[in-house]
């Protein structure tokens, strides 16, 4: 009998999870079933619920609903805590255990599949919802540089610094003050702006010709930021598909006790489906 396994968001039709789960557990010979469940945050317990019901032994969470599964946690890991946001739940006794493995994901994906050094990068952070949430506490910990965080809520920016812990490290500052902030060695758009052309206006004061920009986004949704860099002189512009598949071999060994390969599997969705896709 297969194991059955799910990934919750709204929209997420588009999610490429189910395929990326799929070659996994062929690769290591485990027989399972993975779909994508569409549930507002109105409707997420009662899905997870349901789901639970049916045998659902584990589950991804994607936008919006990584601060909501935080709190439906019965127990978290530290990270998640850190955090404030799970993309991870493992069915544990009767109850639902919430971790975050897209901090991991991303520094995976940047220093060992492209080779980037995080050590002391002056660090931009663009949005501070469930995604720079999950990704926050792994750069402080790769290393990074001092870290700003700015939000169109300045609120947010506000309590995810507080959250953090290091106010002599991480900063947080609103969209009017970017044009003063000099150049940085590292951005990442954490915002789903790219969805509807809401990018906030960036100053191409940010870059320099060694920057790396990074958006947590792939396919058509981070091309507006990648656009903006490229055309400003970032050294790299990379997209979030490769972290997209790191953070899922970590969700699949946490689930079954192996990390799978990813290489390949990242390959193929990057020559099949990158520029199809919008974010997960």
């Amino acid at each position: 009998m297969s194991k059955h396994y799910a990934v919750f968001g709204h929209p997420v039709a588009h999610s490429l999870s189910p395929r990326i789960h799929a070659a996994f557990g062929k690769q290591a010979g485990i027989d399972l079933r993975y779909e994508a469940i569409d549930a507002t945050h109105e409707a997420f317990f009662d899905a997870l619920e349901a789901f639970a019901a049916a045998g659902g032994l584990g589950a991804n969470v994607t936008l919006p609903l990584k601060e909501s599964a935080f709190a439906l946690s019965a127990t978290t890991t530290e990270r998640a805590r850190r955090a404030g946001a799970v993309n991870t739940l493992v069915r544990l006794d009767g109850q639902w255990h919430g971790d975050n493995t897209d901090g991991a994901g991303l520094v995976r994906d940047l220093t060992q599949r492209h080779g980037l050094d995080l050590r002391q990068r002056r660090t931009l952070l663009i949005g501070a919802g469930g995604a720079a949430r999950g990704i926050a506490p792994s750069l402080l910990d790769a290393g990074i540089g001092d870290l700003f965080i700015v939000n169109r809520t300045p609120e947010r920016a506000d309590a995810l610094a507080d959250a953090l812990g290091q106010p002599g490290r991480v900063h947080p500052r609103y969209l009017a003050d970017l044009p003063s902030l000099g150049e940085f060695s590292l951005l990442i758009n954490a915002t789903s702006a790219g969805r509807d052309g809401t990018l906030p206006r960036l100053p191409m004061s940010l870059l320099g010709p060694r920057s790396s920009a990074v958006d947590l986004s792939y396919g058509e949704a981070a091309i507006p930021f990648l656009a903006w860099a490229r055309a400003h002189g970032a050294h790299e512009a990379i997209d979030g598909l490769g972290m997209l598949v790191e953070q899922a071999a970590e969700s699949f060994a946490l689930w079954h006790g192996v990390r799978p390969q990813t290489d390949e599997v990242y390959a193929q969705l990057r020559d099949r489906h990158a520029v199809l896709v919008t974010a997960d």
